[in-house]
């Protein structure tokens, strides 16, 4: 099954229709948060003030209520640049087939935040959908700028790996 969704043809085709939706979910709700005044203030208070508890009132998440406490809220000003900037991106990124993987990896690190946070909203449906998109790899992005950015991105880095220091012989490190 997995070789499905990492290598068929009729895999990358249902991938690029998912790409888009869930790509256009993520840029919607990111250009909304960009025009429209966002300010994560209150949800950050909010999330805190009453945080995802068991019934024994313990804290089932305190590593991220701890995380909130101590650089959400007083990096608020921050906050509200990242999250309607990286929704925004990971929307573009998905939409158009560009790093497409990096894209939905980062899209599913906002949508555990918001779940920790105690909001369910449409994240469980975006983490699945999601989930599908990170596991076919790079067959997501096969009918998006993906088919030409990666080789480029693959072969700068072989170049940056395989360079032979000036002055050596066979890169072994030993002046010739």
């Amino acid at each position: 099954m997995m070789k499905f969704w990492r290598e068929n043809v009729y895999a990358a085709a249902a991938l690029l229709l998912l790409r888009l939706y869930v790509g256009w979910q993520w840029f919607d709700a990111g250009l909304g948060k960009l025009t429209g005044g966002f300010d994560a203030g209150g949800f950050l208070k909010g999330a805190t003030g009453k945080p995802v508890a068991a019934k024994t009132g313990e804290l089932v998440y305190p590593t991220y209520n701890w995380f909130l406490e101590a650089f959400a809220i007083p990096n608020t000003k921050l906050i509200n640049v990242l999250i309607p900037w990286g929704e925004t991106l990971v929307g573009l990124g998905l939409i158009l087939g560009t790093l497409t993987t990096a894209a939905m990896f980062f899209g599913l690190m906002m949508n555990f935040m918001f779940l920790f946070a105690g909001t369910v909203s449409t994240n469980p449906w975006l983490v699945l959908l999601g989930t599908l998109i990170i596991v076919a790899g790079a067959n997501a992005g096969r009918f998006g700028l993906d088919r030409y950015v990666l080789p480029l991105l693959h072969k700068g880095i072989d170049r940056v790996l395989h360079r032979k220091p000036k002055g050596t012989a066979t890169g072994t490190g030993f002046q010739v």
